[in-house]
């Protein structure tokens, strides 16, 4: 290799270890410079042999370097190579893909159309997740429209307006505009009316088998070819409420001998005798079908974007041959598959949910066995980690399953700084905690104090903030050890912030304060409460579980509803009643507690 290939090699070399490590932040390394220097430089490779001794001092050269100079340097060396590091970061920074052809309108239009039959499921806040963070990424608009017409099948729960508001509010976002789809009838029944007008719908008596018959053949019924006034006629009376459940539809007139029988002539409007629960809708009876009601909202408030699930496609389809008549542009079509989240036994299903909870199965929504937004809220888990969890699914259309373990890693990040410590002895005799991982194996175990061992421990509020002081612990005669923390007899223990102790039967003897029994020894360091009455306060912790009772330290009575403490090497728990605040989930006397995750 003469001298002018040498100065080539290592000044290629040079710009690809710098792009290397600032790629990944670590050292550049030789093997992974060494593909993309020989694939841009053929004639480099009849020298293989001899390069790697050429790129190896320049890589070390530039380990040499901090961020910041690599950055400066490569920016001398390679602009453009710098230029794809930034557009890499920013990728990274957006997990999900970009709408398709959103560079085409003035403004990303999206929807939440929430059905309010009941408050939320887990499931129910990936579209706000996703929806809010588009409309984030792209200074974009969000509609929250209450898909509430079928008053009988999916009856809305007059709460659950209010309740989904609030979820979404938890979730980070607000809605630019809110609507109820049973305020807006009469549009539907004018587009309706529009659309019989173009000859694109027909009324129809058949009864429901024998029309599905013949649409699974492919053939008309004899109502397909009413003249226009009929139709007219009769879909004025079905508005008036002149036929009951069943006696006639207003069917959207497609391709009856389409492939896709689900496409054939489909139901736009049916009748509803059951009257809807909300008062300014309750005189209806002429309802519209969702994918009828659906499409025609979203072209009247501009939707641009719909994300829905991969099971609704032909909605989709549906919805265009609605789209054409009235000569239309279909908005934009993302489809997702269906998210699974683990760790629950009860289903993720509304229906499911207000069962078990109607029959005292579950306590309420916010039961931390029920997969509910309620529940996870009422936790302490924020909602921001929720959301980061569901964004990071991304929009694939293959089903997804989304473990709790990654709402609670992104809960923990969010709360761990600000977070106080605390004790907590859990006692399993007193508790009705089944199958719980880590739960004591008896009854807490109350141990004299001897020796010559000071009244209180004074561990800190927190292990990487030593400003914010220590708390003080008191045990003046005895203290309180879960049952597996208890040492045989002879052994030593270490009382977290107190100090180390021998026991003797049924003594704990002090023995003082040298930590290097901890780290040259290995003596077990574990937290405890005094045993006095005035040394520690019971508290309920409500767990997916079940209840798991315990003493927790005295200055845990000082927190308020939703403060956040750790139990040490128990878990985050949200603080959530005193006693007498009107919990009635906790015995009297009793803190009550909810588990948030390890």
């Amino acid at each position: 290799m003469d001298d002018d290939l040498r100065e080539r090699v290592r000044a290629e070399a040079e710009k690809h270890a710098l792009y290397n490590a600032l790629k990944h932040g670590s050292d550049p390394d030789v093997g992974a410079i060494m593909g993309p220097l020989m694939g841009e430089n053929p004639d480099f490779r009849p020298h293989g042999d001899e390069i790697p001794g050429v790129v190896a001092p320049v890589a070390a050269e530039v380990s040499d370097l901090d961020d910041d100079e690599r950055r400066e340097r490569l920016l001398d060396l390679s602009p453009d190579l710098v230029e794809e590091l930034e557009a890499e970061d920013e990728g990274d920074e957006q997990v999900l893909p970009d709408l398709p052809n959103a560079d085409e309108y003035d403004e990303i239009r999206m929807r939440l159309a929430p059905n309010p039959n009941g408050p939320w499921h887990l499931g129910s806040a990936r579209m706000p997740a996703v929806i809010g963070t588009y409309k984030e990424l792209y200074d974009g608009w969000m509609l929250c429209r209450f898909d509430d017409t079928d008053p009988e099948t999916k009856r809305p729960d007059l709460d659950a307006y209010d309740e989904i508001l609030d979820a979404i509010d938890y979730l980070g976002f607000e809605p630019d505009e809110v609507l109820k789809a049973s305020d807006r009838v009469e549009t539907y029944y004018d587009h309706a009316r529009e659309l019989i007008g173009k000859g694109g719908a027909y009324t129809c008596s058949c009864p429901a088998e024998h029309f599905r018959g013949l649409k699974a053949d492919g053939e008309p019924c004899e109502h397909r070819d009413k003249d226009v006034e009929t139709v007219r006629e009769e879909f004025e009376a079905m508005v008036d409420g002149e036929y009951s459940d069943g006696e006639m539809v207003l069917r959207v007139k497609t391709d009856i001998e389409h492939k896709n029988p689900a496409l054939r002539d489909f139901v736009a409007f049916r009748m509803v005798d059951t009257p809807h629960p909300r008062e300014e809708a309750a005189d209806y009876r002429a309802w519209p079908m969702l994918d009828f009601q659906s499409g025609i909202d979203d072209h009247l408030t501009g939707v641009t974007h719909i994300v829905r699930g991969i099971d609704l496609q032909d909605s989709a389809k549906r919805q265009r041959f609605v789209y054409d008549y009235f000569g239309w542009e279909y908005p934009e079509v993302v489809h997702w598959g269906h998210v699974q989240i683990d760790a629950y036994d009860v289903p993720m299903s509304t229906s499911t949910i207000k069962e078990k909870v109607e029959s005292g199965e579950l306590t309420g929504w916010d039961d931390p066995r029920a997969p509910t937004i309620a529940s996870v809220r009422r936790r302490g888990i924020r909602g921001e980690a929720i959301v980061d969890a569901m964004v990071d699914l991304g929009v694939s259309t293959s089903n997804v399953d989304l473990a709790m373990s990654s709402i609670y890693a992104n809960n923990r990040d969010l709360i761990d700084d600000d977070t106080d410590r605390r004790f907590l002895v859990r006692d399993a005799a007193e508790s009705d905690a089944e199958g719980r991982e880590g739960l004591p194996s008896g009854p807490a175990e109350k141990f004299t104090l001897a020796g010559d061992a000071p009244g209180a421990g004074h561990p800190p509020l927190h292990p990487d903030h030593d400003g914010r002081g220590d708390r003080d612990v008191p045990a003046s005669e005895a203290v309180l050890l879960e049952a597996d923390d208890a040492p045989a007899d002879g052994e030593r223990v270490w009382l977290k912030g107190f100090g180390c102790f021998r026991r003797d039967g049924d003594d704990l003897v002090w023995s003082g304060t040298d930590i290097s029994d901890v780290r040259e020894e290995g003596v077990p360091v574990v937290h405890w409460v005094g045993a006095g009455d005035d040394e520690h306060v019971r508290v309920r912790l409500r767990t997916m579980d079940g209840d798991v009772v315990g003493h927790a330290e005295p200055g845990y009575a000082d927190y308020a509803s939703d403060d956040l403490v750790q139990f040490e090497r128990v878990g985050f728990a949200r603080f959530d009643a005193a006693p007498g605040d009107g919990a009635d989930e906790a015995e009297p006397g009793e803190y009550l507690a909810f588990y948030a995750h390890p």
